[in-house]
């Protein structure tokens, strides 16, 4: 395997053209592609030209001519398209796309093709820190020093009980800040914590190599579980150690406004215990700590503390097994009122699903396998949500499916074609797509959040790689990352830092607040959702183009860890198997 060397912010980040008013009618993923991957870019404007040039940089030298493709009416917007498919242009190099009086931005054909937003995605999480500054060394200009220490937390009167009443104060330092506001929430912490540790169980030796310029590099442990265990550490601390019970969240009773972090001194709370919380715990806690055996010396104990921490939440569970988070309800009984994001769930089967898979991998104590089996009897697999986790307990159980012996390989079976099956419609219908793109298929993938939904299907597409071994998943999961980083109806790259027209103005209050142009980097937006609840001005209403850049925006520009950590997954997926599937020759 290639040695990924160390890249630091610097030169990720402050050598990239900030190009936010740029405009193109040829979508393409803005960093580029591998020399032996799929190569398509897509015309989003009427042209009477039917040739397509792929030229150097300076205009000067031709380097691939083809033939456009018919033109296609979009489904989920009034855009038409065309597709320029230039995969037989193998050489490495800068380039640019020309089609009559059309000119794409300049992309590369690299082996490391999507390296940039691999790195840069999970040095991403390093910005969403609490507790700690983030110095100029690892955060170049966007070094702060103000944060929310967390160190005096109050209990809420919604979560007290006998040995910690209404006011009682605890530490609940460290973790990442949710989104663009300064909270941090359990159950979407856990999705995110999941992910991250999905990924480094899929490739371990990868991300061994894989460097972010963060405080913890070269400390013996991968970049990716550095990052994880900073959230894990503060996921630990929401456990009520005298019942096992989770608070569903650390948080103001109302938001920050656009302010840095540590601006406001507003107390901080946690609040009520919920089962959905306390699943989440209880998964992320039982997957860390089959992870941190491994990294024993370096954490002596804490992989014990995690699964201690685990079987505690998951009996709280057994006796609240139908406590759910309701917000509204809460503040008609109890002050001050919480205004922040509820995380509300009212279907926790799919949590039960996903704390009994991990729990069993880590045990193989049969009890969870039964449990696993009692919820899933009447469960339907979607796609991963924070609020729908049950399949990453599939993800759990396939990873390991040689080695869980409470489980018939009937029963693998049918898990490994729950996953295929998704996977197969997925491909069957990349053809009748405007942008040839997994993205897109449905209405549906347009909703709050719309990037995750691409990450996440591409997350699977790589499951079903891993179970299958047929390539087509690949070439389909990295059309999805051909989404995000540009090849979609806006014209977007969703990713903050990167590409020539990426997001420039993410509801993210650090980026609005710090008196710095560029936003800060490696932050993944949320992208077209027609819902439009933040009620800001759309120029577009569409489906696929219903995105405004502008830091207004909530509903289609704010940024999360649930959607960065799929991106992180996929992206670093791509680049882990890119000699295996013959992206890049050895």
């Amino acid at each position: 395997m290639k040695n990924l060397k160390a890249i630091c912010c610097y030169s990720i980040f402050s050598i990239l053209p900030f190009l936010g008013l740029a405009q193109s009618a040829i979508q393409l993923n803005q960093l580029g592609f591998y020399p032996n991957a799929p190569k398509i870019a897509v015309l989003t404007a009427l042209s009477n030209a039917k040739t397509f040039y792929v030229l150097s940089q300076n205009l000067k030298d031709t380097f691939f001519i083809g033939k456009a493709g018919a033109e296609k009416q979009s489904a989920y917007s009034s855009t038409k398209t065309s597709i320029l498919d230039f995969s037989e242009l193998k050489k490495n190099g800068k380039y640019i796309i020309k089609v009559g009086a059309a000119q794409s931005y300049p992309f590369t054909i690299s082996n490391d093709a999507n390296q940039t937003a691999a790195i840069a995605s999970l040095k991403g999480f390093y910005f969403q820190r609490s507790s700690i500054p983030l110095e100029e060394k690892y955060a170049g200009q966007w070094k702060r020093t103000g944060f929310h220490p967390d160190n005096k937390v109050q209990v809420h009167p919604s979560a007290a009980s006998k040995e910690r009443p209404a006011g009682f104060v605890i530490s609940s330092v460290g973790g990442w800040y949710d989104a663009g506001d300064y909270n941090k929430y359990i159950v979407n912490s856990g999705i995110s914590n999941g992910t991250l540790f999905a990924a480094y169980e899929d490739f371990p030796a990868y991300f061994e190599q894989l460097k972010t310029q963060i405080p913890e590099t070269n400390n013996g442990i991968p970049d990716l579980l550095n990052e994880a265990i900073y959230n894990l550490r503060w996921i630990l601390t929401m456990q009520d150690p005298n019942d096992g019970g989770v608070y569903h969240k650390c948080t103001n009773a109302v938001f920050d406004g656009m302010v840095m972090p540590g601006v406001t001194k507003e107390i901080r709370y946690v609040v009520q215990k919920s089962t959905p919380a306390s699943l989440d715990f209880a998964a992320v806690t039982a997957q860390a700590s089959r992870i941190l055996k491994g990294f024993e010396k370096h954490y002596p104990g804490l992989a014990d503390s995690c699964l201690l921490a685990s079987k505690k939440a998951w009996q709280w569970s057994l006796a609240h097994p139908n406590q759910l988070y309701e917000q509204d309800k809460m503040n008609q009984t109890f002050q001050p009122a919480v205004t922040t994001g509820a995380y509300g769930d009212n279907n926790v089967t799919d949590e039960w699903i996903w704390a009994a898979a991990e729990l069993y991998v880590t045990t193989k104590d049969k009890t969870y396998a039964s449990s696993f089996e009692k919820y899933n009897t009447n469960y339907t697999p979607t796609l991963p949500n924070w609020n729908n986790v049950g399949l990453l307990g599939y993800y759990s159980l396939l990873h390991v499916s040689n080695a869980i012996p409470a489980f018939s390989s009937t029963q693998i079976d049918q898990l490994k074609n729950t996953v295929i099956k998704i996977a197969d419609q997925y491909v069957s219908k990349v053809s009748v797509n405007a942008f040839q793109t997994v993205m897109g298929q449905s209405s549906r993938d347009f909703n709050w959040g719309s990037n995750s939904n691409a990450a996440n299907q591409g997350i699977l597409l790589v499951k079903a790689y891993l179970i299958t071994g047929d390539q087509k998943y690949i070439n389909n999961a990295l059309t999805n990352v051909d989404y995000i980083l540009g090849r979609n109806a806006t014209g977007y790259c969703f990713v903050t830092g990167i590409g020539s027209k990426p997001s420039m103005n993410p509801h993210h209050r650090q980026s609005v607040s710090d008196g710095i142009e560029p936003p800060v980097p490696g932050l993944l937006v949320g992208g077209p959702n027609p819902g439009m609840q933040d009620k800001c001005t759309y120029q577009f209403k569409e489906p696929e183009t219903c995105y405004v850049d502008q830091s207004c925006s909530y509903a289609s520009n704010e940024i999360a860890i649930n959607w960065n950590a799929p991106l992180v997954y996929l992206s670093n997926a791509i680049e882990a198997l890119k000699y295996k599937v013959g992206y890049v020759l050895k």
